[in-house]
């Protein structure tokens, strides 16, 4: 990881490590809101579904693989972006985000801006699986929060974000290694994409590279997505309990 820091650095200049940057930064906000409203909404979808009042684990996990799908319908045209940006053969092609927009459009179509959405799916959907499912049996395992302590209700939510995160980016990396391959090709009319659908694909990678290429990038990620994953539950929880006091309070 280090070592690619420093021959980016080295041969592009520092400003390469950012390109590509403005898609991901207004990606977030709307990816993130979608995350969690989606994974409310389907939680209260399955237990009516299913009869029951409170969570269950394997409830948990639909729930969080369901809400992946829905996210990555938000995610894609951001993702596939960021990817011809960030791509060294490409990245000449484009002047800027807005750019690669105009660009693909004209020669893909508008529907192009979706391309990678199966594997995209699959990419959420192993993750937020991963993600809540785990976030519902570590919180399980904890210490019970005392009322009204914050300090504890933090720490647990950091635990078990953190553990979520770091079980959802061993799962989901294939896929994202496998997405980022099927965004980066351009369609041509008449020719079957050497990287088409998310499993063959995968089968793919794996047959000509070997199994740890599935795993290309996992350290960087599991870095930002691990601990990332604790903070995001704890902002949540508190963002949650703030417009409970404001509604409580009326």
């Amino acid at each position: 990881m280090f070592d690619c820091f420093r021959k980016i650095v080295k041969n592009e200049g520092a400003s390469r490590l950012y390109r590509g940057i403005s898609a991901p930064i207004l990606m977030e906000a709307p990816k993130r809101a979608t995350k969690f409203a989606a994974n409310d909404s389907w939680g209260a979808f399955y237990r009516n579904l299913f009869g029951v009042d409170k969570q269950t684990q394997g409830l948990a996990t639909l729930t969080g693989a369901t809400a992946g799908a829905t996210e990555a319908f938000v995610v894609v045209p951001f993702e596939l972006v960021k990817i011809r940006l960030q791509d060294k053969a490409q990245a000449h092609k484009y002047n800027g985000m807005f750019d690669v927009v105009k660009k693909i459009v004209a020669a893909e179509g508008p529907l192009a801006m979706y391309n990678g959405l199966e594997s995209t799916m699959w990419r959420h959907v192993l993750w937020n699986a991963g993600y809540f499912g785990c976030i519902f049996q570590v919180r399980a395992q904890l210490p019970a929060v005392e009322p009204g302590n914050k300090n504890q209700q933090t720490r647990n939510d950091l635990i078990a974000g953190s553990v979520g995160g770091i079980t959802g980016t061993i799962l989901n990396t294939p896929m994202d290694v496998v997405k980022s391959r099927i965004q980066n090709t351009s369609k041509v009319p008449g020719q079957v994409p050497k990287y088409n659908w998310a499993w063959p694909a995968l089968g793919t990678v794996m047959k000509e590279e070997g199994f740890a290429a599935l795993y290309k990038g996992f350290t960087p990620k599991v870095l930002r997505l691990g601990p990332g994953g604790g903070i995001l539950l704890v902002v949540y929880t508190g963002v949650m309990d703030f417009f409970r006091n404001m509604r409580d309070q009326k």
